[in-house]
């Protein structure tokens, strides 16, 4: 078993129809056609969705990728119309919210790495091989790759786990042209990202994107879609403690993953029993993870 510990109701906004509710975000379409993307702050771990929320962390997500956003938009555009917040809508929406544009979605997760850790590391100790790439011999949890790799995953339903692909499975699922353009995107946006956050003293060792085409009359343009670049999406290690050879800290839900796999949390990962509620002092570090993220990466105060 998997999925949602307590599945919420999704809030009634007149004007508002409610599409979904996944792990972190609930989503709606208004009268004009347009999606509105609620970031709520629910954290899942382990193909669950928790019964304990991190305060602000869904602002956090949504200021964040504002942010990256507007760093990224001469490379590729991205889906959001305005952070206005809906008419009548509640005000603990505000900050959190984004009315975005109606995507044909590409059903792939795109994937770069540039650092070996995770599923790729398993993959590699099997094979030497991440997603089907060969990679030399000699590395370990952590190591920097020659350069950075396109490993892309099928996007799961929640409660599942997204499952790593060939690139040339992505191209007989999407067609060979679309293939090649969700790779060159993702790397660049990949390095460019990798660039601004070693400038600020932070690692980004891989992240996911979501990508889709606008329908419009002239023809659909590539857009970058939900989040991006945010500690639910990234690998973020502070630059100052990398240590290839281990695992690295890191600025994500490793606080959560770290109690509810220790003796303290009484959860069994391979057990069918939904995880306990976290206590109050893992909701105030992974809270402060998430705010250290924005700060060091945006060099702006949270409030």
């Amino acid at each position: 078993m998997s999925g949602f510990v307590e599945k919420p109701e999704p809030v009634q906004v007149p004007g508002l129809t409610h599409l979904h509710t996944g792990k972190v975000r609930d989503l709606y379409r208004n009268e004009a056609g347009d999606l509105v993307m609620v970031a709520s702050d629910r954290m899942s771990a382990y193909d669950w969705v928790l019964p304990t929320e991190i305060p602000d962390k869904g602002r956090v997500l949504t200021q964040l990728s504002l942010w990256w956003f507007d760093k990224l938009v001469d490379l590729v555009p991205n889906h959001v119309l305005s952070t206005d917040l809906p008419a009548g809508a509640p005000a603990d929406w505000a900050g959190r919210t984004l009315i975005c544009k109606s995507l044909n979605m590409v059903p792939v997760e795109c994937v770069a790495r540039g650092y070996l850790t995770g599923s790729g590391l398993l993959e590699y100790d099997e094979s030497r091989t991440v997603c089907g790439l060969a990679l030399p011999e000699g590395l370990t949890d952590g190591s920097e790759l020659p350069a950075p790799i396109f490993t892309p995953a099928t996007k799961a339903a929640v409660g599942d786990h997204d499952e790593n692909v060939s690139y040339e499975e992505v191209a007989r699922q999407v067609g060979a042209e679309t293939a090649a353009l969700l790779r060159q995107t993702t790397l660049a946006v990949y390095s460019r990202a990798r660039d601004i956050a070693r400038d600020r003293g932070i690692i980004l060792a891989d992240t996911k994107f979501e990508f889709g085409f606008e329908s419009t009359p002239e023809g659909g343009r590539l857009v970058i879609a939900d989040e991006v670049l945010t500690p639910d999406s990234s690998r973020f290690w502070p630059a100052s403690e990398w240590e290839p050879g281990r695992a690295q800290p890191s600025y994500d839900k490793q606080i959560v993953r770290n109690w509810l796999t220790s003796p303290a949390s009484g959860w069994d990962r391979k057990s069918e029993q939904p995880p306990p509620a976290l206590p109050p002092e893992v909701v105030e570090k992974t809270r402060a993870k998430y705010i250290e993220a924005y700060e060091l990466l945006t060099g702006q105060a949270w409030s």
